[in-house]
């Protein structure tokens, strides 16, 4: 029996992103040394798409109009339980429920998804990305499958291209902006280090706050990071597997960028 569901919410939708946060701390990596060796107009493209959607919903629409949206275009596991919304796979890794969440997927997808496009060439990268929205949106429904709240967000799709990034560049070097209280500093660090971080960080509260998240999708993120190692693993094979591993020593294949250190001036407490 299929369901009529409501066209307004009484909770906010699931994000599927939040930066790494422990209390009054933040971890978020910006830039990475990986330079792309031809334009990535997959991922320009993703990214601009995502944009686009999100002026449209918000500044030409009243908030009740934008809960419609993600009502009908959100994943709703309920409503996929009943077998309806199928679509929804696809149309919630474009929908975002503010600025910040759409700021942050956008950095995230820009930072990795222009190397694996690189890699992997426009449209075989278009369709992995999709493949682990698709997987990520799967992943919560398993883990809520009655819930009425929808899901939405790029951030599956984007954390199974740190989960295929992880795979193809462990070693490559990620600068992370590290702010605690007062002080901030950034530290480069390689890939497997601050993915592999970030991966447990959504295992961990996944499992420490429910199925729900506390309004954040853990469930998706981790479902969606293991679907892009997965799913890249016979690319990584294709290049050679470990022998790509010992061409590249897990760095980039071709020579890091380089960034000069900051001449912003700072004054002693």
């Amino acid at each position: 029996m299929r369901r009529c569901w409501p066209r307004s919410l009484s909770k906010q939708p699931l994000d599927a992103a939040r930066h790494i946060n422990h209390g009054r701390g933040m971890i978020l990596p910006f830039r990475d040394h990986n330079p792309s060796t031809r334009v990535p107009y997959v991922t320009i493209a993703l990214i601009a798409l995502n944009i686009l959607i999100f002026v449209v919903s918000y500044a030409l629409q009243t908030d009740r109009e934008i809960n419609r949206i993600f009502v009908e275009y959100g994943l709703i596991p309920a409503r996929f339980h009943d077998g309806d919304g199928y679509a929804t796979l696809i149309s919630s890794m474009f929908l975002h429920s503010g600025f910040m969440h759409l700021a942050g997927n956008m950095l995230f997808l820009w930072i990795y998804g222009d190397n694996l496009e690189d890699k992997l060439g426009h449209l075989p990268f278009l369709g992995f990305y999709l493949l682990c929205g698709i997987a990520a949106g799967l992943a919560q429904y398993a883990a809520q499958p009655l819930s009425g709240v929808p899901m939405v967000g790029a951030s599956g799709a984007i954390a199974g291209v740190m989960g295929g990034y992880i795979l193809l560049f462990p070693r490559a070097r990620v600068d992370v902006f590290v702010f605690f209280i007062v002080f901030f500093r950034i530290f480069p660090l390689p890939a497997w280090v601050t993915l592999g971080f970030w991966f447990g960080a959504q295992i961990f509260n996944g499992i420490n706050s429910g199925a729900g998240g506390g309004g954040v999708a853990h469930w998706a993120h981790a479902g969606g990071f293991v679907a892009g190692f997965v799913l890249m693993l016979p690319f990584w094979i294709k290049f050679g597997s470990t022998g790509f591993w010992r061409r590249t020593q897990g760095h980039p294949d071709h020579p890091e960028s380089r960034y000069r250190r900051s001449s912003v001036p700072v004054v002693r407490r």
